[in-house]
């Protein structure tokens, strides 16, 4: 019976790889982390290689292949654009079409040709290989699915069911409709880079105003009850051009986009601001049209759109459903995952799981709010220690890339003659709690490396939530990245509900809420009216670092059973601090993937102002940071003078 499933995405950006060993996730990575070009869009031999490596398998033991999209469909949907557009198309079309004609349209033969095989290849649909990623790994063994992006075949959105193994596509709006399209729109004309810089203007849209909005509604899209979009293609040019928005886009909103080096004025402030309130009213319709189609009182969502913690944060306080579930690698990498999947259970014919062998997930409990969804009462559970469950879920906490053991580390510290301190696994919590205490920045590299676009713990950058000027540090620093950008909390899981405007699941760091009003500050006379980046010198909380400018957070709820280094480092710092939040943002620089070895986590924090590398249970510490009286569980003062031992 064929037991081995190995899922591809590729040839459009975040290009990834995942294997199924017995309808299990064995690994899944994506091609950027190994080769260093953030969203690298080539074949992922790299990510292949990792998954079969950490299997102990080799291409040929591999029972099925499958492709998360079907190349010929897209180029249909394409050459139909350009014949459409004609003559405006054919700058494009010429680009485009020797790519087609020489590499694309053969799409099985160079998958066959890069893996070194000649095994038949599979190709499942895009947006149904986003709805496998989001329901099949999930916790439900029934939901709506919503996957919401920029287009893949001719689909920009679904909805479908799920129950059990079976997955039905119920309705989907098609191309050139596209709220990821109109998203990346204003993502462009504000002056960042499309596929890639959505979450900036997530990010900047506090910041503004929503005076945009009615031009947006009056001009630019039609949105309709059921939540399906239509868009006034005169305004944009990504049909037939080069660019996204053209001259009556520039003309509607007062000129021509940022550039992408230029400064951020108020006018891209309250463009992000306006188009994230459209799409977050979009997001709403679409799942109460969800909910109402399938009658479920669960949602999962995949898609880039599903990446906007802003609008998901937002469907779970006042949607239509009770509990929801976002797959944590939404975007195109999470193909590969939902393309695997989807060829196990629809393809294969397996069974699920069931929900009683994952772990029960417990409904809501307590009343709702009159006309409100409620989410201070979702998704409670019970488990001995921490009064809660572990969290159902197959994704494994989105752990599924590689690791390194303390003996790599020590070797590869000792080829570079770099001095390092090996600290028990009992001591090494405490320490680092310490020296958060103490205002340093620690580059934490542990365990499994994150599939999706956030670090979690195992490629993570941490620091004191606490301190007023954390937030400029990082940015400026470390960084190296606009300074208007947030940062996210990591708390535990049993006291988020102190701290935050939500009691819920949240560990892939996929919803915002707001900042517990008992952790608020005043804010200070005569600041109320601060424009801009303005905002972001008035303190707003007792946790200043990770509460944006309207109050909000996007939040990472840490259970022992999912990461137990990263959670027993935030309990040692509740012991001492009494605060049981970090901040927690991926190990990278601007531009650069985030980090996959130990080679790069040390090339990374050596230009960098970090001040603290912890490498598994190694510890160094530059000289500048050496802290006197920060000590180990026996009694030893940190220093970098002992070599890797």
């Amino acid at each position: 019976m064929p037991s081995t499933v190995l899922g591809v995405s590729a040839y459009y950006h975040d290009s990834a790889a995942c294997l199924l060993v017995d309808g299990r996730i064995a690994a899944a990575a994506q091609e950027e982390r190994f080769t260093r070009k953030k969203h690298d869009e080539r074949f992922p031999s790299h990510a292949v290689a990792y998954c079969l490596k950490e299997a102990g398998l080799r291409i040929d033991q591999v029972d099925v292949i499958g492709f998360y999209e079907k190349p010929l469909v897209k180029f249909e949907r394409l050459l139909e654009s350009y014949i459409a557009s004609a003559p405006r198309g054919l700058r494009s079309y010429l680009m485009a079409m020797p790519l087609w004609l020489g590499h694309k349209l053969w799409m099985a033969d160079e998958i066959r040709r890069e893996l070194g095989t000649d095994k038949r290849i599979l190709f499942g649909d895009h947006h149904e290989s986003h709805a496998a990623s989001a329901f099949y790994p999930s916790p439900f063994e029934e939901a709506a699915i919503l996957t919401i992006d920029g287009v893949g075949e001719w689909t920009t959105s679904s909805i479908g069911h799920g129950r059990g193994a079976e997955i039905t596509m119920l309705r989907e709006m098609r191309f050139p409709h596209s709220v990821g399209l109109l998203y990346s729109a204003f993502t462009y004309f504000t002056g960042f880079k499309v596929n890639e810089g959505e979450y900036k203007v997530m990010g900047l849209a506090p910041y503004g105003e929503p005076k945009y909005v009615q031009a947006i509604r009056d001009h630019i899209v039609d949105i309709h009850d059921d939540g399906s979009i239509r868009l006034n293609l005169e305004y944009f040019e990504f049909v037939h051009g080069l660019t996204m928005t053209g001259e009556r886009f520039a003309r509607l909103f007062g000129g021509p986009p940022r550039a992408p080096d230029g400064p951020v004025t108020q006018r891209e402030m309250d463009l992000a601001r306006s188009v994230q309130e459209i799409v977050e009213e979009v997001m709403l319709r679409m799942a109460c049209s969800a909910q109402r189609e399938t009658g479920s009182s669960r949602l999962c969502l995949a898609g880039g759109v599903a990446l906007n913690c802003v609008g998901n944060g937002r469907l779970l306080r006042g949607g239509p459903f009770e509990d929801i579930w976002i797959q944590p690698a939404a975007g195109d990498a999470g193909g590969a995952l939902g393309v695997a999947y989807a060829l196990w259970h629809r393809y294969l014919g397996q069974p699920r799981v069931s929900a009683e062998v994952r772990g029960a997930w417990v409904p809501r409990v307590g009343p709702a709010k009159a006309g409100h969804h409620d989410s201070n009462v979702r998704g409670v559970r019970l488990q001995p220690d921490l009064g809660l469950l572990p969290y159902a879920d197959e994704m494994q906490g989105a752990l599924l890339g590689p690791r390194f053991s303390d003996e790599e580390i020590a070797a590869w510290l000792r080829t570079q003659g770099i001095a390092g301190e090996r600290l028990s696994r009992a001591e090494l919590p405490g320490v680092a709690a310490e020296l958060l205490a103490a205002g340093k920045v620690i580059g934490l590299f542990q365990g499994r490396m994150e599939f999706g676009p956030r670090a979690l713990g195992c490629r993570s950058i941490i620091a004191d939530a606490r301190s007023p000027v954390m937030q400029s540090v990082l940015n400026l620093k470390i960084k190296f990245r606009e300074s208007f950008r947030p940062f996210a909390p990591a708390v535990l899981r049993e006291r988020v509900a102190e701290w935050f405007e939500m009691d819920y699941e949240s560990p892939y760091m996929l919803l915002v809420a707001d900042v517990a009003g008992s952790r608020r500050v005043p804010v200070p006379p005569g600041t109320e009216q601060l424009f801009g980046i303005e905002k972001l010198k008035v303190p707003r909380s007792t946790v200043p670092a990770i509460t944006h400018v309207d109050d909000s957070a996007r939040i990472q709820t840490v259970r022992r059973e999912d990461n137990p280094l990263y959670y027993d480092i935030i309990r040692a710092f509740d012991a001492l601090t009494g605060c049981p939040v970090i901040v927690n943002t991926s190990f990278n620089v601007k531009d650069e993937p985030i980090v996959c070895t130990p080679e790069d986590a040390y090339h990374c924090f050596m230009k960098t102002q970090m001040d603290v590398l912890v490498l598994e249970s190694y510890v160094i510490v530059k000289p500048a940071a050496a802290i006197d009286g920060v000590t180990t569980a026996a009694g030893a003062v940190r220093t970098t003078s002992a070599a890797a031992t």
